[in-house]
């Protein structure tokens, strides 16, 4: 659905910060199923944990955020003068270790949306095994007061 140059055209962040490679599918304020592709080239899997690489959680749910991020609507989101910022996690569970070579398939899906905030669903998978799941909460944000 979405290749890496479409996904650029509306992800704000880059590499090597950019997580979601691939779009599957997409349906605007509603669901997205996308792709992160872990490899063991990437710099934080030399401190955690060299002898045994596992992806840290925090980009784990990064990963998803970024997704959810794509699936708001572009009319809401693209406005330069605002930013859609991560709110809250909640109930994050990481079952399984997600390690070089994985193939995450993730998949978010709005659970509420309002004028000040959208809330997720979020799972992640790799080869059909379940990695992670939780809630992923945003709100937007005047740009301008981010470094208030």
């Amino acid at each position: 659905m979405m290749n890496l140059l479409e996904i650029n055209k509306r992800l704000k962040q880059r590499p090597p910060f950019q997580m979601i490679e691939r779009v599957t599918a997409l349906e605007e304020n509603k669901s997205a199923t996308g792709i992160k592709c872990v490899s063991v080239n990437e710099p934080h899997f030399a401190g955690h944990f060299p002898d045994a690489p596992i992806m840290p959680g925090v980009l784990i749910i990064e990963s998803a955020a970024q997704l959810c991020s794509l699936v708001i609507s572009p009319d809401d989101a693209s406005s330069d003068d605002k930013l859609y910022v991560l709110l809250k996690v909640k109930d994050f569970k990481f079952i399984r270790p997600v390690i070089p070579g994985d193939r995450l398939e993730i998949t978010v899906e709005v659970v509420r949306a309002t004028a000040a905030a959208y809330e997720f669903s979020a799972a992640v998978s790799a080869d059909g095994v379940t990695k992670a799941k939780g809630s992923l909460m945003f709100t937007s944000m005047d740009r301008d007061k981010v470094y208030e």
